[in-house]
């Protein structure tokens, strides 16, 4: 971690900060079900069935935290040997945690009140999004189309933030209304926040990666041709 500029280290804080509730909190599910003490309020499907929602956490807890580390710069070019194998391990990550999110949304009993039929869709569409844009990232890289990959990684690390703006979505509503919003209002909130995070990473893509690129072609262009000798 030694050599990180303080913008990175800035990013990386805010990042660990802003996906604190849902996946230190997840850890703290995971070691009640391994039969620690009761922190969180009761899940009767976690208990019935814990094995998908463990794999839900941990998978989902390397994919955002160690997933952060590899947008980082200095990473990707001091340590290139790090960025690859923490990104593979991000791949394997992040197509589970969408998995079994997918699994667990259609097969788990959740009440109209947690889950109508908006959130329900929306959670297998971006489940099965995500998945697809991580496959497609690593064959875009196996391609060397490194900004292809980057893009593809930053949409499906948006989808997979999801819980973390959805956390602080729902905190801001009850700070607001006193109560948590149930039914329709709350499928609303939370597919909001997958909108909300998915415009954010396409405004990144076409202010960062895509000048970038344009950058590099126009550059390319430009290169006198060298003759032989």
């Amino acid at each position: 971690m030694r050599g990180l500029q303080n913008s990175e280290w800035a990013i990386l804080v805010f990042i660990i900060a802003y996906s604190f509730i849902p996946t230190f909190g997840g850890l703290f599910r995971v070691l009640e079900l391994a039969g620690g003490p009761a922190i969180m309020p009761a899940n009767l499907r976690a208990s019935a069935m814990p094995l998908p929602i463990i794999l839900h956490i941990l998978s989902s807890f390397l994919f955002l935290l160690l997933g952060a580390l590899q947008f980082l710069p200095s990473i990707r070019t001091k340590h290139p040997a790090v960025h690859r194998i923490s990104g593979l391990i991000v791949a394997v990550a992040g197509c589970i945690s969408a998995g079994s999110g997918v699994w667990m949304t259609h097969v788990y009993g959740f009440p109209v009140s947690l889950q109508g039929r908006l959130l329900y869709w929306v959670r297998i569409t971006l489940g099965l999004l995500m998945i697809g844009f991580i496959v497609w990232a690593i064959l875009a890289i196996r391609s060397r189309n490194l900004v292809r990959h980057r893009a593809l990684m930053l949409r499906a690390y948006a989808i997979g933030q999801g819980a973390s703006t959805q956390t602080f979505i729902g905190i801001g509503w009850i700070i607001l209304y006193g109560t948590e919003a149930t039914g329709p209002l709350r499928d609303v909130q939370m597919v909001s926040a997958w909108v909300i995070n998915l415009l954010i990473a396409e405004a990144l893509i076409w202010t960062i990666f895509v000048p970038k690129r344009r950058l590099a072609a126009h550059a390319f262009q430009k290169k006198p041709l060298r003759v032989g000798h």
